[in-house]
């Protein structure tokens, strides 16, 4: 989608669209939505709705790096006491590797 044939308003309800989509678990669409509406939020000259575009880019940028920082470390966590955890880990695991 071209964001230059819309209106602002339109961009303004695009955006605020994507961002509270974010709220369904869904991180991707808030990093997705920081990175398509940056350069309209900050590098295009002032609009009325632009304050408010900021403002669903700035909070859509800050929940997609929290959500990676909670995902990464559950991750790391969950990769080095997969073996000590036993069957509680075996449990919560889609794929069950082989060994150890």
């Amino acid at each position: 989608m071209d964001l230059s044939k819309l209106t602002n308003e339109k961009k303004l309800s695009l955006c605020r669209g994507y961002f509270r989509t974010g709220f369904a678990l869904l991180p991707f669409v808030w990093a997705v939505n920081a990175i398509w509406f940056f350069n309209e939020a900050f590098r295009k000259p002032e609009y009325e709705e632009q304050k408010q575009l900021k403002k669903y880019v700035i909070y859509s940028a800050i929940g997609a790096a929290i959500w990676s920082v909670v995902l990464t470390t559950w991750i790391v966590i969950f990769q080095v006491n997969r073996d000590n955890w036993g069957e509680f880990a075996d449990r919560i695991s889609f794929i069950i590797p082989l060994g150890s």
